[in-house]
């Protein structure tokens, strides 16, 4: 596959993704109302390889200040294992003017460690989770991730298989998740392997007890 191609595929896989995001959260009446009071946002995406997905997100969840009077300033921090993937993301989005980018190397798992890091985040990110490669560690990603949430904070995830989506649902409720919204993108791209689709379902999440 030419390098086009793959521009095209990835526009594509962006633009459904966006819609996606808009179905969810306008199902998560708390979270549309503080999307649309237009303020500031702390949002984390982990485990994001060279974060294809930042630009998106930034975009989405930057927009809903024009609604209103206040322009919402949005913290977007980066974080995976893998150095070379995060000093490309860090090259693409250096100086972008619609969020405050940063991308640090680091494990999901021992997010304690990373002391560079905010409290806590409105929005925590997870895309393409990969419950099956490796399920302890994605236990502790979840768990990890609930934790840096804000009080009325969400995690959001996206899934590449059915089945592996339901699993990721239930594991995070083990760790103290609540399920609030789950989608499925009828729309999602087919890839080679049977059964496997990009973002093939998009859900949102928040720790039990939270609005």
């Amino acid at each position: 596959m030419d390098r086009s191609t793959n521009q095209q595929y990835l526009a594509e896989d962006m633009q459904r993704l966006d819609e996606m995001l808009s179905r969810v959260t306008k199902s998560d009446e708390a979270l549309s109302r503080y999307l649309a009071s237009g303020g500031d946002m702390q949002l984390l995406n982990l485990a994001c390889g060279a974060c294809n997905e930042a630009g998106t997100l930034a975009n989405f969840f930057g927009r809903f200040s024009k609604e209103t009077a206040n322009n919402r300033k949005l913290k977007f921090v980066g974080l995976d294992i893998r150095a070379r993937e995060i000093a490309d993301a860090a090259a693409r989005f250096r100086g972008n003017p619609n969020a405050e980018f940063e991308f640090l190397r680091g494990d999901a798992t021992q997010l304690h460690d990373h002391q560079q890091l905010p409290s806590e985040f409105d929005v925590v990110f997870v895309r393409h989770q990969n419950l099956w490669n490796g399920k302890s560690d994605w236990e502790k990603i979840y768990h990890k991730a609930l934790e840096k949430l804000s009080p009325n904070g969400r995690l959001i995830i996206t899934s590449y298989f059915d089945r592996e989506h339901q699993q990721a649902l239930e594991v995070i409720k083990e760790q103290g998740g609540e399920l609030v919204v789950t989608e499925a993108n009828e729309m999602s791209r087919e890839l080679p392997t049977p059964g496997k689709f990009v973002d093939r379902h998009v859900a949102i999440l928040k720790r039990q007890s939270s609005l």
